[in-house]
Order: structure tokens, then sequence, then C-alpha cells
């Protein structure tokens, strides 16, 4: 089977570089623009945005969670995706009713030069940590950690992800996205189709975990209903899709990204779940998969995950040098510096899989509470258009959130045990819940001292 993955794997690649035509200015590398200045179309910039949010860790998540959790795992995560929702409205906030052209410069104008560097801190690690997780995913897939299957296919990847990434930029990859979502669409559908043949999917079998207040999918899901506020500000590569297009077509492909990317998390997340229903003691969840589905479905089972990897490495790239080269303007914005900066992030996200953690999940588990900090700028300074929210306030709950993020890195992975010996996920609705409603109320304290203040000095002149 590895040797079929493997050229699967070539040929995705290959077929990838083909469709990377080589980007000669900066609007087609960072902008996404065809060669004559076209936008994105409609079905571009749809499956764009579904196979970049459909990382290969996304699938894996899905697929534990339903292990473990039974449908009420799956649907947590499934939840996440409502972002698309929440981002829409996040962008058109941002784009047409306050006429910014990226989220630095709308933090820039509201909380100075402390709203772009806490901004870019945050989404700069999780950059970093997706280029590591979908490698890892890669590595794994392929043999055990420090295995030569596991080097060779990790840096192979790598490679061949980082060529045709740095030939087009953004544009190489809403062309390479569309290919590899049509071909992650099709795997997907063979998938399901093969497991449903073999009589695996029933209801006992999808609802084997009872839905009960307090269970962990349960718990995992109010923790997704809180999170979505925030989660799509702090996701660049999200966020630089809603910037590509006119306003029509940018709020009606967030939209159906939504409820397609739903589907796909769910389908996939039910391999998952039939193979917690059907687990016997000690067998992992892909054991499971392979004694009831054979050795096809398990192959396209792998694939899924490879080509999802493989799309989301480019989506990453691609801003990366646009956070480093557009947003924050470390270096000239050439294309050259925007390869350059390509490189260096692929570099780190390679070291890290071969000297880091090799925990896929508690490398990124924080960055959903990391992002809460975003929530009340969401709330208060976007949506309710308040200007007049002090710095202190914003870096207050960013030191807020970043501390929650800290608390339950260290609770889920046993380094402290301050929250006791509840769930996992207990602990990190409670800290979600907590770092809402905090930096919600910096924010409206800091709005009634600024309101306070003015209404001082205008009555005193």
């Amino acid at each position: 089977m590895d040797l079929t993955l493997a050229f699967i794997v070539a040929a995705i690649a290959a077929i990838s570089v083909l469709l990377s035509p080589k980007a000669k200015d900066g609007g087609a590398f960072f902008k996404g623009l065809a060669p004559n200045g076209q936008q994105p179309g409609l079905l571009t910039l749809t499956l764009s945005q579904v196979t970049t949010w459909i990382f290969a860790r996304s699938l894996l998540n899905a697929a534990i969670l339903g292990f473990y959790y039974g449908l009420w795992g799956t649907l947590a995560y499934a939840a996440y995706y409502l972002s698309f929702l929440t981002g829409a409205q996040i962008i058109d906030s941002l784009r047409f009713r306050h006429g910014f052209d990226s989220i630095q410069a709308f933090l820039d104008n509201r909380f100075g030069r402390w709203g772009t560097r806490c901004y870019n801190l945050v989404i700069g690690i999780r950059l970093v940590s997706e280029v590591f997780a979908n490698l890892l995913v890669i590595g794994i897939l392929f043999g055990a950690a420090g295995s030569s299957a596991y080097t060779l296919a990790v840096i192979a990847v790598a490679l061949v992800t980082l060529l045709y990434s740095m030939l087009g930029g953004l544009h190489a990859s809403l062309r390479t996205d569309l290919f590899q979502m049509l071909i992650f669409g099709a795997v997907l559908g063979l998938l399901i189709t093969l497991a449903a043949a073999g009589g695996h999917f029933s209801g006992a079998a999808i609802l084997f975990k009872p839905f009960a207040i307090g269970e962990p999918g349960p718990v995992l899901l109010l923790v997704a209903l809180l999170q979505i506020w925030s989660y799509p500000m702090h996701d660049p590569v999200m966020m630089d899709r809603g910037f590509l297009a006119d306003r029509e077509t940018t709020r009606k492909s967030f939209l159906h990204a939504a409820w397609i990317s739903i589907l796909c998390i769910t389908l996939f997340g039910s391999l998952g779940i039939i193979a917690g229903a059907n687990a016997q003691a000690g067998e992992s969840m892909n054991q499971v998969l392979g004694r009831l589905l054979g050795d096809l479905p398990m192959l396209l089972f792998n694939a899924a995950l490879v080509i999802s990897a493989m799309s989301t490495l480019d989506s990453t790239l691609s801003s990366s040098s646009k956070l480093v080269v557009v947003d924050m303007r470390i270096v000239d914005p050439s294309v050259r510096n925007g390869r350059l900066t390509m490189a260096l992030f692929m570099l780190v996200g390679v070291i890290l899989v071969f000297v880091g953690n090799n925990d896929l999940f508690s490398a990124v588990a924080v960055s959903g509470t990391a992002s809460m900090y975003l929530a009340p700028v969401v709330f208060f300074s976007l949506w309710r258009c308040r200007t007049d929210i002090p710095v202190w306030s914003y870096v207050s709950t960013f030191l807020t959130s970043l501390s929650g993020a800290v608390l339950y890195f260290t609770e889920s992975s046993g380094h402290t045990r301050w929250l006791g010996e509840i769930h996992k996920y207990d602990k990190l609705l409670y800290i979600s819940a907590t770092v809402l409603g905090v930096g919600c109320l910096l924010f409206w304290v800091g709005n009634r001292l600024s309101t306070g203040q003015r209404e001082a000095a205008v009555s005193t002149a």
C-alpha cells in the first residue's frame, strides 16, 4: 500500500506543478490574480476555501473524535466550520463597511502598533504549526517516526509543495486547490460508498455514544460554539481569501464553503464513528478500519489525508509570504522575498517535525483559545463600530487569552492539575467561557471609561 500511496502522491504533486504558472508580479503572487488581472471566480474561491480548511489534521481530528466520542464528537468538530459564516460577516464588515484592505490595517487604526504586534504573533505561530502538523501527518502515513520512509516522505512532500508554491504564489495555490478539492471529493465519495456498501453504517453504529450533557462530545460542541466568533479572524488562510474577489462572490464563497466543509468533515468523521462502534479492546482506529473496510478503502482513507495535507501546505505558505512581505513589511514587497519567506516557513516546519514535539494534537490544541482575544474586537470594534476602546483593554484581553491557552496546554498535557481531575474538554469549556467573558468585560469597561472621559472633557469645555 505504501508504494501505491507514494505513486498517488507523486501523481498529484506532478499535476500540481504543471498547474502552477510562474508568477511574474505581486498581483499573481500575493493577490491570486490571473495573468490577465482577473480575480478568482466563485467556484475556484469556494473550493479553495473548503480544501484549505479541510486539512489533514482536521480530518484526523474529526475521525478520532468520532472514534472516542461518537457522533457528537464529530459534530463538535464540524461545528468549527460555522466559522465560515462568522468569517463572512467579519470580512464584509472589514472591507465594505469600514473600508480596510487587511486585518492588520484595521487593528493598527484601532489599537496602533500593539494591535498588529499581538495579532501577527498569534497568526505567525498558527502558520508555523500548520506547516508542522500537515508534514507530520504525511510522515506518520508512511512509517514510524524516525524511520527512513517517514523521513523521505516528509522531505519529498515538503520540497515538491514548496516548489509549486514558490512558482506561482497565491494564484498557483488557488489553481491547485481547485484540482486537489475535486480529487479529494471523488476519493471521499468513493470511500463512503465502499463503507456503506459493506453495511457498516447503521443507526446503532452512528449512535453508539448517547447524547448526554457533560459527556466530552457535547461539551466540545459548546466549546466550538464559543470559539467560532473569533476563530476565523485568526486564520490568515481564510481571511486572505476574503480580499480577493468582489462583494457578492466573496459572500457566496463563504456561505457555500460552510455547508460543503461541514458535510465533508461529518462524512469523514463518520468513519471514525463506525470504527469506535466496532472496536475491540486495545484496537486503534486505523486497525479497526483496516479490519472492517479492507485495503482499498484504507488506501483511499490515507490518500484523502495526503491530498488535504498538500492543499493546506501550499495555502499556508502563500499566507506566510503575504504576512511577512505585504502585511508586516519586514522586507521589500517583492516576489523574490515572498519566495524566500515560503522557504523559511517550510524549513522551520520541517525542523519541528524532526526535533519538536511529535504529538499532532498538542502542537495546535491551544490555537482556538488563543484566538479568543479577537472576539471582543469583533463584537465591539468591528460590528458595534466602537473607535474609543483603549489599547489597555486590547492588550489585557490578549494576555488573558494567551494565559488561557497556556493553561489549557499544561492541563491537557498533564503538567498541571490546577483545575482538578475533570475531563480536558470540561477544562477547555471553562477556560474558553472565562476568556470570552473577561475579554468582553475588559472591552466594556474600557469603552465606558473612554465615554466618561470624553463627556467630562466636553462638559468642561
